[in-house]
């Protein structure tokens, strides 16, 4: 390390004299660096806007080219008896509907059994709906191992068991999982008794709407019915009826008393989606075109930090020409923006005219899906995402330029450590010519002082006095 003292011999201040050295070759190197540095974060940051503000309007713009949002449908009539729902298949209109009744689950009740008895040996054969399962009853088993036995058995898809005791004794309750008629319990007994049908054994289990009762029917399985207009009367194993109606779902919630207001159902067909798709991509190309005039702005009061700049100017004039773009859509159809209601003023701000577009669409929405969604989603919304996507995929060309500044961003790094590592190397070459020069003054300076005294000494030497 070199010794930082002002000079013994010279009187020099060698420190105020290196450092103002090293500063005089460091200033000019630091302030092309800053000035540099200044220009690529600008340029980044501005860039970065730019990019920001058009991914909003892509994005903007991806909901008109949906298909799913166009033409919904929107039911009401929701109340105490039925909900609704629709979809893009219903027609509006409106429909009264009545609930009749409700689906119920069928359930059955053995008779009182002790809870240590055996209740006999056999095969029980338990069916609903579609689904038929056996159990093996062992001569020693009680009600509730064949609860369990009903409960655990994998083939069983369709029945829950459970034991209800009262002063008599246990019961067993079977219950259908699922409603309607056509999920009816029925239970068939091979006992080995070999009677099948009598009050003993294990055939004292057994249940038949259309034969042997020898449990009791609690709740009978039953089909929902609604009438619709009065007229038209459907039935359905659960509480829902779907495709009785095109597109209209109607789930039953609780029959109609006589002196109840009959239900009343209305379908309207809902293209708000179009207003607001567009609503929205104006309002954010209205913001990317506030940013674009300001960072291209050129002018007295200043120069925007993107003016001139041939990204900046491509992008916009794509974009007004890709907006302006009038759409062929066969059959001497065609279709554009301006034609929808989107008006340009002389500064290129955009408005919509809400008359005109609720024109368009009543006369023929299906050519306004077209003109943005296309046959195979090659409309004029997929259009645009491709112009966008050229600027703001994450290899566009923006992120592109994002991406270089950034690297000269870390080469700024560099250039300032290899100029910090200059400069030390200029401060001690610096402070080790002042120390060699300071320690030859010094050592000069002794030598005069020898000299002047030896001379003083010598014989007829007169000193001269001041």
């Amino acid at each position: 390390m070199s010794i930082t003292f002002n000079g013994l011999g010279s009187g020099l201040a060698v420190s105020d004299i290196v450092d103002a050295l090293v500063n005089a070759e460091q200033a000019p190197a630091e302030s092309r660096l800053n000035t540099t540095e200044s220009k690529l974060t600008t340029d980044i940051s501005a860039v970065g806007a730019l990019k920001s503000a058009l991914e909003k309007v892509q994005t903007s713009m991806e909901a008109l080219g949906d298909s799913d949002n166009y033409q919904k449908r929107t039911a009401s009539g929701n109340d105490d008896f039925i909900s609704i729902s629709a979809d893009e298949d219903a027609q509006p209109g409106g429909y009264d509907v009545k609930v009749n009744n409700l689906a119920t689950e069928h359930k059955i009740l053995s008779q009182a059994f002790d809870a240590d008895a055996a209740v006999g040996e056999g095969t029980m054969t338990l069916t609903s709906g579609d689904n038929s399962f056996d159990i093996e009853v062992s001569d020693t088993a009680t009600l509730s191992e064949i609860r369990d036995a009903i409960n655990d058995s994998s083939d069983n898809d369709s029945i829950n068991a459970t034991i209800i005791t009262d002063d008599n004794g246990q019961h067993l309750v079977m219950s259908a999982k699922n409603s309607g008629a056509e999920n009816e319990i029925k239970i068939e007994i091979a006992d080995t008794d070999g009677n099948n049908t009598d009050v003993n054994g294990l055939s004292r289990l057994a249940f038949d709407s259309a034969g042997v009762q020898n449990a009791s029917e609690i709740i009978a399985a039953t089909d929902a019915s609604i009438t619709i207009d009065g007229s038209l009367t459907v039935s359905s194993s659960s509480n829902e009826f779907a495709g009785v109606i095109d597109g209209i779902t109607i789930t039953a919630k609780k029959p109609h008393d006589t002196d109840d207001d009959i239900s009343d159902i209305s379908v309207t067909e809902n293209n708000s989606n179009i207003k607001t798709g567009l609503n929205n991509f104006i309002s954010s190309y209205n913001e990317l075109l506030e940013l674009s005039n300001n960072l291209g702005a050129s002018s007295e009061a200043g120069a925007g930090v993107m003016a001139g700049d041939s990204l900046l100017r491509g992008v916009m004039s794509k974009l007004r020409s890709e907006i302006t773009e009038s759409v062929d859509l066969g059959d001497g159809n065609s279709l554009s923006l301006s034609q929808l209601g989107v008006e340009t003023d002389r500064y290129g701000v955009l408005t919509l005219n809400t008359e005109t577009l609720d024109e368009q669409i009543d006369a023929d929405v299906n050519l306004v899906q077209q003109f943005f969604v296309g046959d195979d989603d090659d409309g004029f919304a997929q259009s645009f995402d491709e112009l966008m996507s050229f600027y703001t995929d994450s290899d566009g060309i923006i992120q592109n330029r994002i991406d270089s500044k950034t690297n000269q961003l870390d080469d700024l790094d560099d250039e300032r450590l290899d100029l910090a590592s200059k400069m030390e190397s200029l401060s001690s070459r610096l402070y080790a010519q002042y120390n060699a020069m300071d320690l030859l003054v010094a050592s000069l300076n002794n030598t005069s002082s020898y000299v002047q005294a030896q001379l003083e000494n010598m014989p007829g030497v007169v000193r001269q006095s001041n």
